[in-house]
């Protein structure tokens, strides 16, 4: 948060009190173009801008009508959430690395949750709902080239130059993008408090699917995307929802190397694969990193369609947010993978994501597997079905008529077919328990390292004190942890404070484990 804090805090929402709607209106304001450990683009939008870029819409049929969409008005309501106190980008990323390279150690048990009381979309407005799905798939569409492109990491190195297709820098036909809505209260002299933000993150772009917005053809079709993101779409796409590395079978190009044999994966390589830095998680995180840099005290809704959802809702769960995604695939095994942070017995009640979609849809709904289905025979291994938070389901096969079918998967078909066209929203439940890729074996390979070297010094210690006292019985005294970081690692024991220092001073704080953090920007 900002030291310069001018914004009153809001109190702890009661259970059983009114809970009335309140009006949002929101405008684009900035566009990301992310390419995971290539580049970092960001352009700032004016009125004169999106005018000037709006004339390139007019074949879209989307956006035909009102040509990209630049506003939109939704509902909200104050809800009480659960999610961790320190919710600075650092200490978040912090927490999931130390996570990741330490499984062993129970961080959940050291970390601090708060209960807060934040404006969340109010999911049983059937305007909103189809409103937020309006923005995912308003983030599909690409701006043409723009003289106002900056470069996030280096702003002022790029400024004006613009980009095109012998430039190094600029719009980047690969890679995740994200579209910023800032609520407008300039003229609400009566809101105490910072502006709403919604980020809004492409999806998948699918080859041999169509168009990844409801396009005629392979490339986009008239949706607005390009569809040059097919190749990284997809790789990310079976890295997040597959159960090893899209190992289908041995015909299959893996995107991981932590297959080993048969129904057998590296449950440690699977974990680092996903938090690599040319990964789609990582630009997300480094998207939400720079909107906190404009934004410290704003509060953060994310939604997106496919991937897009799904990464949505990883953000979501790092940083507490409240999410809203469509038609988005199981997401629950990469939560898991990930080590986010989820709070402990969290009630219904403090759950904030949400995941729309129809059991038409094979992709939604994880039965769109198997190397004969559609997805295997277009090179996607779609595996997972497990969603966390809550999911809330149309069903459209005995509401409409529909067939399980891909084209289902569409969101410019959930929104003209289903959304426009419904007068409530689907009622959001908790899901029941579900188990994800349940006949494989994933080793901790870290865990049998542990567990060797456990044995080996305990082997020696004891061959150690046979031969020096054949006689006598030794005990050794237990350590305990006086001292934890917030995530868990102890750095002061008991017996710290019985070693000097070079300089002769006792109980000088000792790292039980060397900690790396991975290099970072921005905050």
């Amino acid at each position: 948060m900002s030291e310069n804090n001018t914004y009153a805090t809001p109190l702890i929402h009661l259970k059983g009190s009114d809970n009335i709607d309140i009006g949002l209106n929101l405008n684009l304001k900035h566009i990301y173009n992310k390419v995971p450990d290539v580049m970092f683009g960001r352009i700032d939008l004016s009125s004169s801008n999106i005018d000037i870029n709006n004339n390139n819409f007019n074949d879209i049929s989307i956006y035909a009508d009102n040509g990209i969409k630049t506003s939109c008005s939704v509902k909200a309501q104050y809800q009480n959430i659960q999610r961790i106190k320190q919710r600075d980008p650092q200490s978040v990323e912090s927490y999931i690395y130390h996570s990741l390279q330490h499984p062993e150690i129970n961080t959940y048990d050291s970390l601090e949750w708060s209960i807060d009381s934040v404006l969340v979309p109010n999911i049983t407005d059937p305007e909103t709902i189809l409103q937020l799905a309006k923005l995912a798939s308003n983030a599909y569409a690409r701006l043409p080239a723009d003289p106002s492109w900056r470069d996030v990491n280096d702003p002022d190195s790029n400024y004006g130059k613009g980009f095109n297709n012998t430039d190094g820098f600029g719009w980047s036909e690969t890679g995740i993008r994200g579209h910023v809505f800032v609520e407008n209260i300039e003229d609400e002299q009566h809101i105490n408090r910072p502006p709403l933000i919604i980020i809004a993150i492409k999806g998948t772009t699918a080859a041999g699917l169509g168009g990844g917005n409801g396009g005629n053809d392979g490339e986009g079709g008239k949706t607005g995307d390009d569809g040059k993101t097919v190749e990284m779409d997809k790789l990310n796409d079976n890295l997040l929802f597959s159960c090893c590395c899209a190992r289908v079978s041995s015909l299959w190009s893996t995107v991981c190397d932590c297959y080993e044999k048969a129904y057998t994966c590296n449950q440690n390589c699977l974990e680092n694969s996903l938090r690599n830095p040319d990964r789609y998680y990582k630009a997300v995180l480094d998207i939400y990193r720079d909107v906190r840099r404009y934004y410290p005290d704003s509060e953060v809704w994310v939604t997106g369609h496919s991937l897009g959802g799904a990464l949505s809702s990883l953000l979501g769960r790092t940083y507490g947010l409240p999410v809203v995604t469509f038609e988005a695939p199981g997401e629950m095994l990469a939560t898991k993978r990930l080590h986010l942070p989820i709070p402990p017995g969290l009630p219904i009640s403090m759950e904030h994501v949400w995941h729309f979609g129809n059991n038409a849809d094979p992709i939604f709904m994880g039965v769109c597997n198997g190397a004969s289905s559609t997805c295997g025979m277009a090179g996607y291994a779609m595996e997972t079905v497990c969603h966390s938070g809550m999911t809330c389901t149309y069903d459209t096969i005995k509401d409409k008529g529909w067939h399980v079918n891909i084209l289902n998967h569409r969101l410019k078909t959930v929104i003209d077919e289903l959304l426009m066209k419904s007068n409530e929203t689907a009622q959001c439940i908790k899901p029941p328990p579900c188990i994800d890729c349940y006949d494989w074996t994933f080793v901790d390979h870290n865990a049998n390292n542990r567990k060797r070297r456990t044995t080996i010094t305990k082997s020696s210690s004891t061959s150690s004190t046979k031969s020096l006292h054949s006689t006598t019985t030794t005990s050794t005294k237990e350590r305990k942890c006086l001292k934890r970081t917030w995530y868990g690692t102890c750095y002061k024991w008991s017996d710290d404070d019985d070693d000097d220092d070079d300089d002769g001073n006792k109980g000088e704080l000792k790292r039980d484990i060397n900690i790396k953090f991975p290099k970072q920007t921005g905050l």
